[in-house]
């Protein structure tokens, strides 16, 4: 594949998370994107689907291969875990986990928060409750 065209790709399968677009992640997908290119912004889309709490999306990219720990955007994103634990995104909590994403990795290349940093900060009691069953599980 060219590399406007794999660029092309990725710049849509990070919209298609944004948009809950599943339909289209998955074509996106079976025409050869990949799942864990970021777009011209640094945004993956992992990241993209975590954050606004697209599950399905979520499980179709790990199920392509993304990789659950990777960091998204030039500084100023971080996780997917990070993200779905920041909004409480439990049924993508769960998805990352299941796929192996690290609950006590920190952010910003290893210096910032961690997933269960910030369900502790805002409160969100069953997502803490997820990533302390991971923790003692890793």
């Amino acid at each position: 594949m060219n590399r406007r065209r794999a660029k092309k790709l990725a710049h849509r399968l990070v919209i298609a998370g944004l948009t809950s677009d599943t339909a289209a992640a998955a074509r996106l997908l079976r025409a050869g994107a990949d799942p864990d290119r970021p777009n011209a912004e640094g945004t993956t889309p992992l990241y993209q689907a975590a954050v606004h709490g697209v599950a399905p999306i979520v499980a179709l990219l790990l199920a392509a291969g993304a990789t659950p720990d990777l960091e998204s955007g030039h500084g100023t994103e971080g996780t997917p875990l990070c993200a779905a634990a920041l909004w409480a995104h439990d049924d993508v909590v769960r998805e990352l986990l299941a796929y192996g994403a690290d609950p006590e990795l920190r952010e910003d290349g290893g210096t910032g928060h961690t997933p269960l940093d910030w369900a502790r900060h805002f409160g969100h009691t069953e997502t803490i409750r997820l990533l302390e069953a991971a923790r003692r599980l890793s």
